[in-house]
């Protein structure tokens, strides 16, 4: 884990907005911008996904970023890449210490199959996800939702080689900031998963602010 306090002042952010668990979030970043996510209440996962705001096309991969990195956890000096090679973003802050990167987002067909039948029909991110596009995304549609990063999740591989969701190694009021290093597009799912204890079955609010190249 590489642990790294921010310097930057919430009261001279452009934004500084508070999402809801369960709802879905878009904006355009523009190159230099910081974004910063902060867990409000503790072990919330905030499943996000990244574009080249020119070409959208052009998205975060997460096997080129596991690859050119060499790990699978995400932290402080991180670089996002795109199916393309070019870096999106750099992890410049971060005080949880690692971020998932295998777990992808809950959807109905996943929900039914990991925990029950009946809770196909429950709120999920793939959901949240595909409204966000349809009211705020001009141009995009479902094909272009792909493998995302789940800031403040705990997603361990094991020896075998499997995953395991376990309790959250976040807490109440740390981050994960961000600096655009090309004009992009950010997409969040703040996740309403009310199946899986590591959010102690309580979805909380996350706050998102951005800072102007200073």
């Amino acid at each position: 884990m590489t642990l790294h306090e921010s310097g930057l002042d919430p009261a001279r952010a452009v934004l500084d907005h508070v999402l809801d668990a369960g709802l879905g979030w878009s904006r355009k970043l523009r190159r230099g911008q910081i974004f910063r996510i902060v867990d409000l209440e503790g072990n919330q996962a905030v499943d996000t996904l990244f574009y080249d705001a020119d070409d959208p096309s052009n998205r975060y991969g997460a096997v080129d970023t596991i690859r050119e990195q060499g790990n699978l956890y995400l932290t402080t000096g991180s670089r996002l890449l795109s199916t393309e090679g070019d870096v999106l973003l750099t992890i410049v802050a971060d005080t949880c210490g690692r971020h998932d990167t295998l777990g992808g987002a809950c959807a109905a067909e996943s929900n039914q199959v990991r925990y029950a039948i009946e809770k196909k029909y429950m709120h999920n991110c793939r959901d949240s996800f595909l409204l966000e596009i349809q009211k705020r995304l001009e141009g995009m549609s479902k094909r272009d939702l792909t493998a995302n990063i789940n800031f403040f999740m705990n997603v361990p591989v094991t020896p075998e080689g499997k995953l395991t969701f376990e309790d959250g190694i976040s807490a109440p009021g740390r981050y994960v900031e961000l600096r655009a290093e090309r004009d992009v597009i950010v997409l969040i799912s703040n996740c309403p998963q009310l199946n899986n204890p590591c959010n102690a079955y309580n979805p909380t609010p996350v706050r998102l602010l951005v800072w102007d190249p200073e």
